[in-house]
């Protein structure tokens, strides 16, 4: 969840109140654990380098201004411990066991998130990095699975934009080495075995640059590099590893805590009910018991999926409408349920024939759509929204940007939907995927990126988007721009019948590269947008993908 969206729970917890605090904490403990956890490789100083950030996140709580800059503010923090940590880290500490746990975190994540093939490469890849660059991991993976931003990451390392491109740049290059390497090592190469007769399994940068050689030279090797896929694809929308069981954070006591919490403003009585063990905590998987965040889980409980999720599905603390169990109503609702209409999408379509003309789109009636955006919204950043009131045709002109900031897409989404929405058309000449020529001269698809830019990446069944998108309104919703990870921006104009089967008519005749896609076939059967529904969550972004209306 995004800063804005923490506003009044941010704001509530420096005004004192005890669950706001527990909210903060349980919300955003998995990405601290992710980030350290990431960036030590899972040594044992995992537990308090999270612990203290966490406390100097509540001790400084206060001094926090400006509350939609909570995470990067977090994350900050978060780095800052991780380079304190390894400049007080002694060499004598360097042993053996430290060594060999310093596996720990690529194995968890392998094992929790079931990553399989190139994906779980990635993951392994990691040990074979130093620790600036397992640092930089730390939020670059994250960067790409959508969790965090650009502009958080430069922040959190405390450098420009443009410098944080060059330093990842850097690192995509040592991860693909770092791979070539994983690789390699589950293979077959006679010539590596007996290279490698003598070495204790163990990554450190000595064997890192000997394999590493090794694969340069080597066609045996050289040959299980061909179809490679980008790390930052594989990356795409992966979850956050989810804590271990047993994990704690001792948060509730202690001289400091008792300090910072009356920093922050907390008066003795609510001190007193942060000390009670056994007090319910508002994300579910976590509860306070003796004085300590104890993060529990089901032993039956089945790891996440290892696909990309939905932008529903990326870890993010549940919001109180998604998370609480509908209560009956002691008496009849005056307010009839609306019947569901529509078809449920659930599947991805494929292109058309580009030199095929599209079927007729039926004519729906327009009486004229109203929006809080006027004649053109344009929506570029994360919690920008339109309402649109009426009964008409909106068009919804797609821009992505992947050489701005590549990764996961994370899908706009429609709340508070009163009425009936469908959609209707797709138009504009292309699919974002089509390539313009021959794909020769640049080697890459436009609009989705490509190898020197990056990609841009669906969250699994997902509808390809087109250029330019027409629903139908009849009634009332709200459009949101969920931006996290890749860049993208939306242009939302109130449109016509006759601006859309124009559209969706042109074709290669024209110029453009294909014609348009009729989806409406007039009825209430007619398809209904993905991402969709009649709540107003908290986090728009966690509207489900197979919408139900």
């Amino acid at each position: 969840m995004e800063g804005r969206q923490w506003r009044s729970t941010i704001a509530a917890a420096q005004a004192g109140d005890r669950q706001a605090l527990d909210e903060l904490v349980s919300g955003w403990l998995p990405l601290v654990y992710n980030i350290v956890g990431r960036a030590l490789n899972g040594h044992a100083d995992v537990d308090d380098v999270v612990q203290d950030t966490m406390l100097r996140a509540v001790d400084n709580l206060g001094s926090l201004r400006d509350p939609d800059s909570f995470r990067s503010w977090l994350v900050a923090i978060a780095m800052r411990q991780i380079r304190d940590r390894a400049r007080r880290r002694q060499p004598d500490r360097l042993d053996e066991s430290a060594t060999h746990e310093a596996a720990d975190f690529a194995e968890l994540t392998v094992l929790r998130l079931q990553l399989e093939g190139q994906r779980r490469e990635v993951a392994e890849a990691a040990r074979w990095l130093d620790d600036e660059d397992r640092q930089l991991l730390s939020l670059w993976w994250l960067e790409v699975a959508g969790e965090l931003t650009r502009r958080e990451l430069a922040s959190a390392v405390g450098i420009s934009r443009r410098h944080a491109a060059v330093r990842v740049q850097r690192l995509k290059e040592r991860v693909e080495t770092a791979r070539g390497i994983v690789r390699a090592l589950d293979g077959a190469c006679p010539e590596l075995r007996e290279l490698t007769a003598r070495w204790n399994g163990r990554p450190d940068s000595v064997w890192r640059k000997r394999l590493a050689r090794h694969l340069r030279g080597c066609g045996y090797c050289g040959d299980a590099r061909e179809s490679v896929v980008p790390a930052e694809r594989l990356l795409v929308g992966i979850a956050l590893v989810p804590l271990p069981v047993g994990f704690t954070l001792s948060l509730a006591f202690g001289g400091k805590t008792a300090v910072a919490a009356t920093s922050v403003g907390w008066s003795a009585k609510v001190l007193g009910a942060l000390t009670k063990p056994a007090v319910a905590m508002t994300a579910g998987a976590s509860i306070v018991a003796g004085g300590a965040y104890v993060v529990t889980q089901p032993p039956d409980d089945p790891p996440p999926r290892a696909a990309a999720p939905t932008a529903a599905s990326t870890a993010r603390p549940p919001s109180p409408s998604a998370s609480a169990s509908p209560t009956p109503s002691p008496s009849p609702s005056p307010t009839k349920k609306p019947e569901l209409y529509g078809t449920v999408v659930d599947a991805v379509d494929t292109a058309p024939d580009p030199n095929t003309p599209p079927g007729a789109l039926p004519h729906r009636p327009e009486s004229g759509i109203t929006s809080t955006g006027g004649r053109q919204a344009v929506m570029q950043h994360r919690g920008e929204s339109v309402t649109l009131s009426g009964q008409g045709y909106v068009l919804v002109r797609w821009q992505i940007a992947p050489d701005d900031r590549s990764g996961g897409l994370a899908m706009p989404t429609w709340t508070g939907l009163k009425g009936k929405l469908f959609h209707v058309a797709s138009g504009g000449g292309r699919r974002m995927d089509d390539v313009i020529g021959d794909g020769s001269d640049r080697g890459y698809v436009t609009g989705m990126g490509g190898p020197d830019i990056g990609y841009t990446v669906l969250p699994d069944g997902t509808q390809q988007m087109w250029q330019n998108e027409y629903f139908y309104v009849d009634g009332t919703v709200t459009l949101n721009q969920n931006e996290r990870g890749a860049s993208y921006g939306l242009t939302v104009f109130p449109s016509s019948w006759d601006k859309a089967n124009e559209d969706v008519r042109y074709g290669p005749p024209q110029g453009a590269i294909r014609y348009g896609l009729v989806r409406d076939n007039g009825k209430d059967t007619a398809p209904v947008p993905q991402y969709v529904t009649r709540t107003t969550p908290a986090d728009p972004a966690t509207v489900a993908q197979r919408s139900r209306v």
